[in-house]
């Protein structure tokens, strides 16, 4: 049994692929406390491939390296935004690109870190150069997963937040997501009821029509790849996870996805994290009614992995 004040690194073996962090780490180090375990996590000393992971619900894939640094120094509490990451501001709104890792708003009492707060930190900051206080919170009209990137708006006034709400719930916002999914993906229009626990303790789709809420997905296959499509994806509704389940519902679940991942007739392709990219946001202003529309390119990991599958050496 390894020294608990010692570090460690080991690769994630088919007996720990899908494991979460915290519970492998756990078990390599002979059941130290969950509190303690979480600790070493949340406090920046675990690396996976290289990478802090602050998570300690993320889920291992085979053959990535964890590393558990002790001496490691903590972390920032939150990352700093440039001006590159903020695609349009105003004093009724703020676009940005969000990061992948990287929270849209705090998912437990107290986190931090969150883009949220990094937005608002970059407000503050440059609320001087700007003419602009600064000030306020950021209403929250739509979010991103953790691990997707793209684009994403706050808003700063209870008139905009007001206005986009009505717009979301109109389906007008233009919202097309990139995304990396197994095997042959073709066109279509996806329905169906998405409910929180489909009866395995995971969100899914149901047959009940007095059950859940409608989810439509426009889906466009953009480039075949090895084992995989680079598929477009219009939300039509915007439900939490809809396009991981219905792609996955499909037999096309995203290449890095750990959760709706059953019934994959072939291998699970890797990835640094899930191949999902907010690319395009469109909506009218809540003030002056113009359309502001933005495109956000996919980022360098999702490309990398892109090319790797277009030379048929997926790694």
């Amino acid at each position: 049994m390894p020294a608990m004040d010692k570090d460690i690194s080991l690769e994630v073996s088919s007996a720990l692929d899908g494991a979460r962090l915290d519970g492998a780490v756990r078990d390599a180090l002979g059941n130290p406390s969950w509190s303690r375990v979480r600790g070493w996590i949340t406090s920046g000393k675990l690396r996976i491939d290289g990478r802090v992971e602050l998570d300690p619900g993320f889920r291992l894939r085979l053959g990535q390296r964890v590393e558990l640094l002790m001496n490691a120094p903590k972390p920032a509490v939150a990352g700093r935004l440039t001006s590159q990451s903020i695609a349009f501001v105003d004093p009724h709104l703020v676009v940005v690109r969000k990061p992948a890792g990287v929270n849209s708003i705090p998912f437990e009492r107290g986190e931090r870190g969150t883009l949220q707060e990094m937005v608002r930190a970059w407000l503050n900051r440059s609320a001087t150069k700007r003419n602009d206080p600064g000030r306020g919170d950021l209403g929250v009209v739509h979010r991103i997963d953790k691990e997707t990137s793209g684009l994403l708006v706050f808003t700063r006034t209870l008139k905009a937040k007001r206005s986009l709400d009505e717009q979301l719930r109109d389906h007008t916002v233009e919202r097309r997501y990139l995304a990396v999914a197994h095997g042959r993906v073709t066109a279509g229009r996806i329905e169906t009821r998405l409910v929180a626990d489909r009866g395995d303790g995971i969100r899914g789709s149901t047959r009940d029509p007095k059950l859940g809420r409608t989810a439509i997905t426009h889906v466009a296959p953009e480039q075949v790849l090895q084992g995989a499509t680079l598929v477009s994806c219009r939300l039509e509704t915007g439900r939490t996870h809809q396009i991981r389940i219905h792609l996955a519902e499909r037999g096309h679940p995203l290449v890095g996805e750990m959760v709706y991942i059953r019934g994959l007739p072939g291998p699970f392709l890797p990835a640094p994290r899930l191949m999902l990219h907010a690319a395009v946001l469109g909506f009218e202003h809540p003030v002056h009614g113009s359309r502001l529309r933005f495109e956000d390119p996919m980022p360098e990991d999702m490309r990398k992995v892109v090319a790797s599958l277009q030379r048929g050496k997926a790694r």
